[in-house]
């Protein structure tokens, strides 16, 4: 049976992830921070915290792949006084560390969790595709992709095949951060100022991730490099916005509003980051993986949303 090592397991796309690998026939290792985190049913390895003094050896043995899902991931109110150098030891040197271990143990396929970020925070002109020149205008971004050259470093002249996955925004029930915000605000019924919007913003459901990684995990010949995935379409902020209403059965709220006046009180609030997501393009084209591994996304946006508000209704609102 393939034994696969999965980091990050705990966090939002690892508690969808690792039931499909199991009921797919994967044997599953969970790389855990601490014991607490334990999974009943799984093998459990504790190894702390993700960096450069990370040991792995016990946690490799006898492991086939490796899905790195773990990462310190943007967040709204940073902490740390120097924001790149904590991405970079998460990131960059622990993912390293990691892809020495896998390369050393014998595995077979690393697949790594980055980011659009890695490539642009927007998309003016045109979708990105995996030819569009890097140029991370963030820390997070940044640290991204050094982690996929990391990778790439590690596995030179060794038998691991590094793939890295450049996600975009990823929704699905457990789902938290602006997306859940979005939830939270058409329940609400608020009225947003956000009618006058004309982006174009590609998403990616939980669903849609996990079926990819699995086909990653078991496409056949070389496969190394990194690609972007995505749903399809990609699909404007209010386009969003009233589709979330009409699956709650809660119509959205949305009336124009001038797009410089909404950068303005981004300014103003300190903001500008938040706003650029909901105004900004971040439009993407996964032609290349989807040809590569002959894939087709399993769910549309429709149904993507669906298993989204259901999960949100049920867990969150108690109905």
């Amino acid at each position: 049976m393939t034994r696969v090592l999965v980091t990050g397991a705990t966090g939002f796309i690892g508690r969808t992830l690792v039931p499909a690998l199991a009921h797919r026939g994967y044997r599953v290792r969970l790389a855990l921070r601490r014991e607490t985190a334990r999974w009943p049913d799984f093998e459990n390895c504790v190894v702390g915290d993700i960096n450069g003094a990370t040991h792995w050896s016990a946690a490799m043995d006898g492991v086939d792949h490796v899905v790195h899902l773990a990462a310190r991931v943007h967040v709204m109110q940073e902490t740390a006084s120097d924001p790149l150098a904590a991405f970079r030891a998460t990131n960059v040197t622990g993912t390293h560390r990691l892809a020495v271990a896998a390369a050393a143990a014998g595995v077979k396929r690393f697949v790594h969790l980055s980011s659009v970020k890695a490539l642009r925070d927007v998309s003016d002109g045109g979708p990105l595709d995996d030819e569009t020149p890097p140029a991370p205008g963030t820390p997070y971004g940044l640290s991204k992709r050094e982690a996929e050259l990391a990778l790439a470093d590690a596995a030179r002249g060794s038998s691991l095949e590094a793939v890295s996955l450049r996600l975009p925004l990823v929704y699905g029930p457990g789902v938290e951060g602006n997306f859940r915000t979005l939830l939270d605000l058409c329940w609400q019924r608020r009225t947003l100022p956000l009618a006058s919007v004309r982006n174009r913003r590609s998403l990616l459901f939980v669903g849609n991730l996990t079926d990819a990684i699995m086909k990653t995990l078991e496409a056949p010949g070389p496969l190394g490099g990194t690609y972007l995935i995505c749903d399809r379409p990609a699909i404007s902020t209010p386009a969003l916005i009233r589709d979330i209403g009409e699956t709650l059965g809660r119509r959205a709220r949305l009336v124009p509003f001038p797009t410089s006046g909404l950068k303005l009180a981004g300014t103003l609030l300190r903001q500008p980051g938040l706003v650029d997501r909901l105004l900004a393009d971040l439009a993407i084209d996964d032609a290349a993986l989807r040809h590569r591994l002959n894939w087709r996304s399993p769910y549309d946006l429709s149904a993507g949303l669906y298993e989204t508000v259901m999960w949100y209704v049920k867990t969150q609102r108690g109905l």
